[in-house]
């Protein structure tokens, strides 16, 4: 035990200054030790353990945000020619007319309409996209006169042909999948977040998409498509991008190509046109097989 009796005046006041020091130094190291053994100890907390959530919530995020930037445009209609393309490089084209309608707390309402060629003028294609659950479609055949819905279990099949199958013509809700964010890279001499998405339908053709976004305007620049059996089956490229009404950004070009058949199909957009007073009543089902 320290005895203050054995000391002068001076020598205690020396020598309390030193203890005193002595025990704040030893003090500082013990707190220093503490912190970072509870920090060491905490680290699968912060971080470790959290990264598959981190990586979700970011992916939500992107897809959130990409999907802020694209609404309120109401409605708009457009051109389109469709060229499909065989393994062989045979070609046959297709002219095609859409109309989309913005809807307030769910997914748009589209109507495409074929006018060439001949074998496929009068067809039309009914689409009302929703948010949760499964999409309402309906397609009218001018052969057979009649209207045909398409079932949910079908959405994965071919549209009129095509490499698009009919889940990827309707509006990408962003309540249809979950997400995960993988990385940021280079493509094509852009900067882009990579994501993951998964389609919360279990009726979907696609066990996953991996999309590359650009982080400017966050437009979707490439998708890669999954099968059931999680193999590579296609990827489809945008390209072109106009901005209309100072907003809102449009490819002139989608080009989808099969990687197990060597298909593939360019939809080339013309003529868009926004806020030209489309309503409820020009997506009527009743009236497709009149429509023109």
């Amino acid at each position: 035990m320290f005895n203050s009796k054995n000391y002068s005046p001076q020598q205690f006041q020396t020598t309390s200054h030193a203890v005193v020091l002595e025990s704040t130094k030893s003090m500082q190291w013990l707190l220093v030790v503490g912190l970072t053994f509870w920090t060491i100890m905490a680290l699968p907390l912060l971080g470790w353990a959290d990264s598959e959530k981190s990586a979700e919530e970011r992916g939500l995020a992107i897809a959130v945000e990409a999907d802020k930037r694209d609404t309120g445009f109401g409605d708009f209609t457009a051109d389109m020619t469709m060229i499909l393309r065989n393994r062989h490089g045979e070609e046959s084209i297709r002219e095609l007319r859409t109309r989309t309608l913005e809807v307030d707390g769910d997914g748009d309402k589209s109507l495409v309409i074929f006018d060439m060629p001949r074998d496929v003028k009068g067809t039309a294609f009914l689409s009302f996209t929703h948010k949760v659950g499964a999409d309402d479609q309906w397609l009218y055949l001018p052969a057979l006169k009649r209207v045909k819905r398409i079932a949910s279990n079908n959405k994965s099949g071919p549209f009129m042909g095509s490499e698009f199958a009919y889940e990827d013509i309707a509006s990408q809700e962003v309540e249809k999948y979950t997400y995960k964010f993988l990385r940021e890279e280079i493509y094509e001499g852009q900067e882009v977040f990579v994501i993951e998405r998964y389609p919360v339908d279990k009726k979907s053709g696609y066990t996953r998409q991996v999309g590359w976004v650009d982080k400017d305007h966050y437009r979707p620049l490439k998708i890669d498509f999954y099968d059931r059996k999680n193999a590579l089956l296609k990827t489809l490229t945008y390209h072109g991008y106009q901005q209309y009404l100072n907003k809102y950004w449009r490819a002139d070009e989608m080009r989808m190509i099969n990687h197990q058949t060597g298909k593939s199909t360019i939809l080339k957009w013309q003529n868009y046109k926004f806020a030209t007073g489309l309503t409820d009543k020009d997506f009527n089902k009743n009236s497709l097989k009149r429509v023109r």
